[in-house]
């Protein structure tokens, strides 16, 4: 399994009513191989209730394959070439079980910083359609120097969409912009 570039993400939700449809997308993306979740993890405040979900896409032969990678560097980083052997044996039994980067941990710090009828989403997701055009690139000689989204204004200003479309996509993308923004002052 090669692993294709990893993201990020945080998704905050205003009084949120789940019905499914994120996790059919998701389930739709997996499903012709162009992301998969390698853990999630959501947690909903409503009404005095909390509710914590955590979910992964990975299959159980996936979920050991990348146990076992992220162990022998883990072991590389730590102990050099012995290490990396002993952390690729932990790490695939790890695995195992399932990977799970999101602790109960992390769900608590999260309830403590979000309002009540609220709900916060963090998604590390694979992009692993990218794997075989990065693997390219590398073999080309080339490397990554900076990676970002386009944001909808700029979409515009180089014509691959009206003013209606961005003003469409920029709502969609408030949360990230508030980030950009909160990032630059």
């Amino acid at each position: 399994m090669a692993i294709g570039p990893v993201q990020l993400l945080a998704i905050g939700f205003d009084s949120p009513d789940f019905e499914g449809e994120v996790a059919d997308e998701l389930a739709r993306l997996r499903d012709i191989d162009a992301v998969r979740v390698i853990d999630a993890l959501v947690v909903k405040s409503s009404a005095g209730d909390v509710t914590v979900v955590s979910a992964s896409n990975l299959t159980e032969d996936e979920s050991i394959e990348l146990g076992a990678k992220v162990g022998a560097l883990v072991g590389l980083g730590a102990s050099g070439e012995e290490g990396f052997a002993a952390g690729a044996q932990i790490g695939a039994a790890v695995g195992e079980e399932g990977i799970e980067f999101f602790s109960g941990d992390t769900a608590v710090e999260l309830l403590e910083t979000i309002p009540n009828d609220s709900a916060v989403a963090l998604v590390l997701i694979e992009h692993h359609w990218a794997a075989p055009l990065r693997d390219a690139v590398a073999r080309a000689g080339g490397f990554q120097l900076a990676g970002r989204f386009i944001s909808p204004e700029d979409l515009v200003k180089i014509g691959l969409a009206d003013r209606e479309e961005a003003e469409q996509l920029a709502a969609l993308e408030s949360v990230e912009a508030a980030e950009d923004q909160a990032g630059t002052d």
